[in-house]
Order: C-alpha cells, then structure tokens, then sequence
C-alpha cells in the first residue's frame, strides 16, 4: 500500500483548497490566515506565494488567466500576476461573522464558494455560486461550516459536507446545474474525525479529509468506506487530485489552534502531503466566464 509522504518543507497555518494545474503541472493551495496564495512546481520544485489583503477562503483557475478569489467581504477576479482587477460580489453573508471557505468549480467552470459561520449559535452559513455572467446565487443555507464540494463526472450530483455537524449531503443537479433538494448521504459519530474538504476519482468515489481523524477517506457512490491512510498529523484539511495521470492525491493540513507541546510532536501539522493512488482523479475545469477580454 502506498504512503503518505510530505510534499516538500513547509508547513503553514490553515493551508485549503489544493488546486492542480494540469497545463503547468502546477499545484495551488491558499493559507487562510495568511492572506496567500501558494504555488508548487513539481518538476523544478519552485515555490512560490501571493498575498492578499484578505483571508482566501478558496479560488479557481480562470480560463484566460489569474483567479476567481472568494475573500472575507467578497467574490473577486485577479489577473495572472495577481492583482485584484474587479469585485464580482459581496460576501452574502456578514463578513463580520462568516469568512468564505470551501469551494471550486463544476463540470461546467461555474464557481460555487461556502462560507464558515463564526459564532457557532446556528447554522448562518451558505453555499453560493457564480456563473459565466458573473452573477452569483445563494444556493443553500442551514449550514454551519461549507466544506466538502466536490461533483460527479456527469455533473449530476453535488456533494458537500458541513463539518462541524458531522454529516455529508448530496444534491441532485438538473440539466442546467440547479440543485434540487440536498439530501443527508453519510453521518460520522462526535468522535474519530469530522469530514472536510473532499475531491471526486474517475470511479464516482468521494476522497474525504476528515479534520481531527487523523486519516482521509475513500467511501463508494453509495457511502461505503472503501479505503483509508491514516497521516501523521491530526487535521487534514481538504484533497485533490493531480500530477500527470491524475493519480497523485494531495492533502492540505493545519496547525491551526493547536498547542505548541503538540506542534513540537507532531511538527508536520501544516504540511502538504501526496498520496499515489491506484484510480485517477478528475480534473477541476477552469472558471468558465462570458466576453472574458472587456472585464
């Protein structure tokens, strides 16, 4: 069976939304906490960041270059160094008590964002989406923590997880992409992990980070755990695939809140890991956007 193994020395904060370039076989993550955008070259191993003004809860590739950023007050597109060229949309959410969080692009290059809910007192936080004419829709809500995002091949199903309730959805899609009514797919018990951002393989399998589990997951199209790999830190974060056949599982961790005495234990917490699977993964699309050249 094949390991975990880090992916190169760094560790940061609260490192999400690991997203492959398959153009320039190209790794992107964002670090919450410290406002950045990372980039890994594997082949020549260069790294590199951006920083921003703002926590990046997560972000796509844009077709023509740069990224579609879901940042604490709101939705923005970047140009390729960067740099913040328009704001798509407020934060639906007050930006006081809910950051944006997990999210990505469908099958179709639209660009869904979740947000967290802080205080924690009711399930406040929601799913929204953007689409090509930059128009953004609150799509669900009576969430607590988005997380999870990730769609079948067919672009069918939606998946998504609410990690601090424990529990899995699934949402039927129609032919345009509207959801229809989310339904509870898998529940984990308050212990032994909680599921986080996930990522979808060629088979209709559904990878899980899940937070304090110390492990991520494989389940089956109908919730079976299939497989498991345990990491040698509490807290993985969020998964993708990637590499050159699509058989490299990358997983972000966080030392986020935790004491030193456990940082000095276990001193990978923030680390990038890799993972060689047997089944390739999908491919996230690029944000897909109209008349790309006059915005």
């Amino acid at each position: 069976m094949h390991k975990l193994e880090p992916l190169f020395d760094y560790q940061g904060v609260l490192p999400e939304c690991p997203t492959w370039d398959a153009q320039t076989q190209t790794l992107y993550w964002t670090d919450i906490l410290q406002k950045e955008i990372h980039s890994y070259q594997t082949a020549t191993g260069q790294h590199q960041k951006l920083s921003f003004s703002e926590e990046i809860g997560c972000f796509a590739l844009r077709e023509q270059g740069g990224f579609i950023v879901a940042m604490r007050s709101g939705i923005y597109l970047t140009d390729s160094p960067g740099s913040v060229t328009r704001k798509v949309c407020d934060n639906p959410n007050n930006p006081a008590l809910a950051r944006f969080n997990d999210g990505g692009t469908d099958q179709q290059g639209r660009f869904y964002a979740g947000t967290y809910w802080a205080p924690r007192d009711y399930n406040g936080a929601l799913l929204c989406r953007v689409d090509a004419d930059l128009k953004a829709t609150v799509l669900q809500c009576d969430i607590l923590g988005a997380n999870g995002l990730a769609f079948s091949a067919d672009n069918r199903w939606m998946y998504t997880s609410d990690t601090p309730n424990h529990v899995i959805y699934r949402t039927p899609l129609d032919e345009q992409g509207n959801p229809g009514l989310r339904e509870v797919w898998k529940t984990f018990p308050r212990s032994n992990g909680r599921p986080d951002g996930a990522a979808m393989d060629s088979e209709g399998c559904y990878w899980s980070a899940l937070f304090d589990g110390y492990r991520i997951a494989r389940f089956s199209p109908s919730g079976e755990l299939l497989e498991e790999h345990r990491l040698p830190v509490r807290c993985p974060t969020m998964v993708c695939f990637g590499g050159s056949d699509m058989k490299t599982l990358f997983v972000t961790t966080t030392r986020e809140n935790m004491a030193d005495e456990e940082i000095r234990e276990r001193p990978l917490s923030g680390a990038l890991f890799t993972l060689k699977t047997e089944v390739a993964g999908l491919i996230k699309p690029r944000f897909k956007q109209n008349s790309p050249s006059s915005l």
